[in-house]
C-alpha cells in the first residue's frame, strides 16, 4: 500500500472521530491524533490538508453529495461511506494534484476496507456523477 492511501485512511479515520464526536475543528485533536498515528513529515502534510480541507470546505462538500446521492439523506448514509465521500470530495474539486480516477479510485479501495459490502458501489456512483456533473472549485 503506498503512503498516500494510508494516510487517506488515516484521514478517514480522524474525519470518522471528528464526525461521531460532532466536532467541527480538527485542530485541538491534531497533536494527540497525529501520536496515535505516527506517520513521516510529508505524509502528515498531505494528512492534515486532507483533513482540514474536508472539514473547511464540509458545508459545500455536504451540498454536493446531497445533490448527487439521489435518494439519500446525508444524516442517514453510513458514517464511513459519509467521510469517505467527504474526503473524495474535497480531492476532486478542490485539489489539482491528484487526476480524478486516482481520487475515485482509492475512495473505492478504502470504501471496500472500511464499508460494507455494498459501499463501494455506492461510492463509486456517487463520485463518478460527481465528475461528470461538477467543476473542480479553485
Amino acid at each position: 500500500m503506498g503512503k498516500r492511501r494510508k494516510t487517506r485512511e488515516v484521514a478517514l479515520q480522524f474525519l470518522y472521530q471528528l464526525d461521531l464526536n460532532g466536532e467541527d475543528d480538527p485542530t485541538p485533536h491534531e497533536v494527540e491524533f497525529w501520536a496515535r498515528h505516527p506517520v513521516d513529515g510529508s505524509t502528515r502534510v498531505f494528512g492534515d490538508a486532507l483533513v482540514r480541507g474536508a472539514k473547511a470546505n464540509q458545508a459545500k462538500i455536504d451540498q454536493v453529495i446531497s445533490q448527487c446521492a439521489e435518494h439519500w439523506d446525508l444524516e442517514r448514509m453510513a458514517v464511513v461511506d459519509r467521510n469517505i465521500l467527504r474526503l473524495a470530495v474535497y480531492e476532486l474539486l478542490w485539489t489539482a494534484d491528484v487526476p480524478p480516477k486516482v481520487a475515485i479510485n482509492e475512495a473505492i479501495e478504502i470504501a471496500k476496507k472500511f464499508g460494507t459490502k455494498e459501499s463501494s458501489r455506492f461510492i463509486n456512483g456517487v463520485l463518478d456523477r460527481i465528475h461528470k456533473e461538477l467543476r473542480p472549485i479553485s
